[in-house]
């Protein structure tokens, strides 16, 4: 009896956190936000904010470390210069957000919607797999592996059947990214560091691999190879037959 009560009581318990995370609505957030500065950052931190419609927000005064936002809505918000580490971000809407210089580690975003997003400067390292990046602004994004920090083992961005079609990844650091059945129809590939990424199936059609360092670069069957026109170390990339 007294471990069923027990047990009664932490589910009690459970369900009263769940209810209060919950109680946190968009009119509850957009106060708080309204009452921010720099000085004074809302602590939204490991917050539950599944499905919630946030759009148009500005999130610069807040923190959302470790906070849940599956399947949230925050179109054409302000997240730039964040720390986002830790979130829980599948299938989020950030279409036309700025996360420019964000910093996102550790993190699930497969299936998100990223298009026209400013992600311009931002560091990420996160399973981005089938995420829709379509005319995304990546230039000098930092998302390439740090061989000299790897505590947990290679740690690295995943990007396996994203759209990333009219991106702008001029000058962006994708080494040892996994970018297998990438679309990049279009993108613009400019001085960007692909040094062992693997690009098995990608869709390169009329990608502007201008300047881009090629070292070690892994790529499907290609029988045109004058689409790298000036790109770097092409003769040490890999081809498949």
């Amino acid at each position: 009896m007294k471990l069923q009560k027990i047990s009664l009581i932490f589910v009690a318990m459970s369900l009263s956190l769940n209810v209060l995370a919950a109680d946190l609505t968009r009119v509850d957030i957009e106060q708080k936000l309204k009452n921010a500065d720099k000085t004074h950052v809302v602590d939204l931190r490991r917050k539950d904010f599944r499905t919630l419609d946030l759009s148009k927000l500005d999130f610069r005064n807040a923190d959302l470390w470790g906070t849940d936002l599956r399947d949230a809505n925050l179109n054409d918000c302000d997240l730039s210069n964040l720390n986002l580490d830790l979130t829980v971000m599948t299938r989020i809407h950030f279409a036309r957000a700025n996360l420019s210089n964000t910093s996102i580690f550790g993190v699930s975003m497969m299936d998100a919607d990223l298009s026209d997003s400013n992600l311009s400067g931002s560091r990420f390292i996160a399973n981005l797999d089938r995420a829709n990046l379509k005319g995304a602004n990546l230039t000098n994004a930092n998302w390439g592996v740090d061989m000299k920090n790897q505590p947990m083992g290679l740690m690295r961005v995943s990007l396996n059947g994203a759209n990333l079609s009219n991106a702008n990844l001029t000058n962006a650091n994708l080494n040892r990214a996994l970018m297998k059945r990438t679309d990049l129809t279009r993108a613009n590939l400019s001085g960007t560091d692909l040094t062992m990424a693997d690009l098995s199936g990608a869709n390169l059609t009329n990608a502007n691999f201008k300047g881009a360092n090629l070292n070690g670069t892994k790529f499907g069957f290609i029988k045109d190879k004058t689409i790298f026109n000036g790109a770097l170390n092409l003769n040490s990339a890999i081809f498949e037959d």
